[in-house]
């Protein structure tokens, strides 16, 4: 089974910020030990006997909160963020990432969150059904949020995703409805934060240092980066990732 963990970074109903990112990484069922693993090593070396209490929080980092206020040097705490998604970037080949970035002013009246879910389940669905048909790795999938105020509408999306399909087409390898769990006991929930953030970053405020480490990790195909969306009426030409190598730009 392929287990897709999703955090989301930015507000929908932030006015002041444009964006709204929902990403994540997908993770074969025996991977997630050693994933994992690595994040509990590098918590216990930044907080030595308390590293297992730690919640790598990427945008709480940044900022010197919580704990993080420990670290006073700014570039120090960016450089655990950066660690944390070179923990993504060394993983397995079978690990890889999904994002959906939406340019909320684009769509008024519209959940960006809904949006972003309805995307991504799509194409996890279709990554799992490539799986099947061009690799005979027959997999189901599940989905694995951070808890959110959206667990209900998002359980009752899923279930119609099912039974009357998006608006891609129907989805048929998702094993159960998404399931909610707290983020602070869950390491991969946290590098699925990272994930949304550094997607955030570079839609938001055009940083990419932290998208640049992980991008080679977003499920693509014949130079389409299939896992990475950017939904935007866009003006003008666009020069992010996703839109490149769609030749969409």
């Amino acid at each position: 089974m392929y287990l897709l963990y999703l955090d989301d970074s930015g507000s929908a109903g932030n006015s002041n910020e444009e964006y709204l990112v929902l990403a994540g990484v997908m993770v074969f069922e025996r991977q997630i030990h050693w994933i994992a693993k690595r994040m509990d090593e590098l918590a216990d070396s930044l907080f030595p006997g308390n590293g297992l209490s730690v919640e790598f929080h990427a945008s709480e980092i940044f900022g010197g909160r919580g704990p993080w206020k420990s670290i006073k040097d700014s570039k120090a705490r960016i450089s655990v963020i950066t660690k944390v998604l070179e923990i993504l970037a060394e993983s397995h080949e079978s690990v890889q990432a999904f994002a959906c970035a939406v340019h909320k002013p684009s769509f008024p009246g519209r959940d960006a969150m809904e949006m972003a879910f309805e995307d991504l389940c799509s194409r996890f669905d279709i990554c799992l059904k490539r799986m099947h048909v061009e690799q005979s790795n027959s997999q189901r999938g599940l989905i694995i949020l951070d808890k959110s105020t959206y667990e209900t509408s998002l359980q009752k999306m899923a279930l119609n995703f099912k039974s009357l399909g998006t608006q891609w087409g129907s989805i048929n390898n998702l094993a159960e409805v998404p399931l909610f769990v707290d983020s602070r006991s869950s390491r991969i929930v946290q590098l699925a934060d990272h994930i949304a953030y550094s997607v955030f970053r570079r839609y938001e405020r055009g940083d990419t240092k932290y998208l640049d480490i992980i991008l080679s990790k977003f499920d693509n195909r014949e130079g389409v980066l299939h896992g990475l969306a950017h939904k935007q009426n866009k003006p003008a030409r666009c020069m992010c990732p996703a839109s490149m190598s769609r030749g969409s730009a």
